[in-house]
């Protein structure tokens, strides 16, 4: 745990990842030298290690949530857990585990096969612009992509949102999740939702690595479960060595193939919820900013309804419903009236 602990100690908030993109350059060149590592112009780091026709390839992004991070920040291990705490301060403070939990598990499996690929992304946090940038092409020599950036320790994601498919069930059956106590499950944005919708060719999943309440001051890893992620990876790597496409064709979600052309609730229902799943993680997000997330992700709602989410969810959940509001948790007056 020496070299997690060190990564949650390393504040790097969207935006100003620089400190974390040294650590792990540093981290690699003293680790693994035979590795070639590049940066591109929006801050992504590139790693491969090896040369191979085809390779595994791992994904993390470097940035997080908490605004909070006094000087004397500490990680403080127990005998089950990991959590961040300030003495000065004598409070709580987020780790950043989503997502260096899974810059850990990419440097750890770096270190130990020799013939990898592996990227670490700038700014998920605040709409995946890392990898809506990155160059696609690293990806071409990929057999799958693997990425661990979801909370709880058990969850295997295998759609975005309902709606992406991330990859093809014979990659879900090869790698037999059920050994690892994974199971499958649909998640909400992340970078390899991103790749997805840009083009990425082959099988794509997203893990649970052992984090639990993310972006807020009260984060904590379970490292059982930390673990078993590194060790289900590892699995996946040792024994899937064959190229698992999949590619999402233009018509795939066209409702009608599937008697979806009444799904107006559902949608308002999945959009509702992921926006204030949004808000109370994030909540500095504009409207405009939730919009640009959310615009072509269904099928049946206007952007009109996403508005009028997103102002039911700001008077429920928030003192004000401008775009300058200030958080205000629910309160138990509030939950009974609602």
């Amino acid at each position: 745990m020496k070299l997690l602990k060190e990564l949650f100690t390393i504040y790097s908030p969207s935006g100003n990842e620089k400190k974390m993109r040294k650590f792990i350059k540093w981290w690699l060149k003293n680790n693994v030298p035979e590795a070639a590592v590049k940066t591109d112009e929006t801050g992504n780091i590139y790693v491969t290690k090896g040369e191979a026709e085809t390779y595994p390839c791992l994904a993390a992004h470097m940035d997080q949530v908490q605004k909070t991070h006094s000087k004397d920040f500490e990680a403080i291990e127990t005998k089950d857990l990991i959590l961040g705490f300030s003495k000065k301060c004598k409070q709580l403070q987020g780790l950043g585990a989503d997502d260096k939990v899974g810059v850990w598990i990419n440097l750890k499996c770096l270190k130990k096969f020799d013939h990898i690929k592996a990227v670490f992304f700038v700014q998920e946090e605040v709409g995946c612009v890392g990898s809506s940038h990155c160059d696609l092409s690293f990806f071409d020599d990929c057999r799958y992509v693997i990425q661990c950036d979801r909370r709880n320790g058990d969850d295997l994601i295998t759609t975005i949102g309902g709606w992406t498919q991330l990859c093809s069930p014979e990659f879900v059956k090869a790698i037999q999740p059920e050994l690892f106590g994974y199971k499958e499950e649909s998640g909400l944005i992340t970078d390899v939702g991103e790749l997805k919708e840009r083009g990425l060719k082959v099988s794509a999943i997203n893990l649970s690595c052992g984090y639990y309440e993310p972006h807020t001051d009260r984060e904590f890893v379970i490292k059982s479960e930390v673990i078993n992620c590194l060790a289900f990876v590892e699995h996946i790597i040792t024994t899937c060595t064959d190229v698992y496409p999949h590619e999402d064709k233009d018509d795939y979600y066209f409702p009608s193939r599937y008697g979806w052309d009444d799904s107006w609730d559902e949608e308002y229902e999945m959009a509702y919820e992921g926006i204030e799943n949004d808000l109370l993680n994030h909540p500095w997000l504009t409207t405009e900013q939730i919009l640009d997330n959310y615009r072509g992700f269904f099928f049946t709602l206007r952007e009109a309804d996403l508005r009028q989410i997103i102002d039911d969810v700001k008077k429920i959940n928030f003192i004000d419903d401008t775009d300058t509001f200030t958080f205000q948790p629910k309160t138990q007056q509030n939950e009974d009236k609602h």
